[in-house]
Parts: C-alpha cells; structure tokens; sequence
C-alpha cells in the first residue's frame, strides 16, 4: 500500500457501532491509546472491518488547532 498522508498508524478495532448511514470504529493503538473515526456504513462493510482486525488509522490534516482555557 501506498499513501501521501505522513501519519500512519497500525492498530486494531476495538469496537464498531452501526448507524443507519454512518459506522463508529474505535481503533485501539499499541500501548492503549484509542482513535475513533467515523465512516460511511458502506465503507465500513467494504473493508470488512470486525472487532479484533488489524488497521491503519490514516491522519492527514491540513490544520491542526489547539485551545487552552
């Protein structure tokens, strides 16, 4: 696999909730760190995601913001 985007992350599912359109994947990283992303039903089901399987959570963002109080 190739990709442009520079942060690439493997990790696995750690839980997947359905919605009528829109899936919730929560992805657990190496040392317990989780990142969720929210992606289309029909991406979900492409990818035959399940719990358990090994994924690449894929960051590529033109702008970061921070905020403090």
């Amino acid at each position: 696999m190739k990709i442009s985007a520079r942060n690439m992350i493997k990790g696995k599912v750690k839980a997947i909730t359905q919605g009528a359109v829109n899936t919730e994947v929560v992805v657990e990283l190496p040392g317990g760190t989780e990142v969720v992303s929210i992606i289309t039903k029909t991406s979900a089901d492409s990818l035959g995601l399940s719990q358990g399987k090994e994924v690449y959570a894929v960051i590529k963002a033109s702008n970061v913001m921070l905020a403090v109080d």
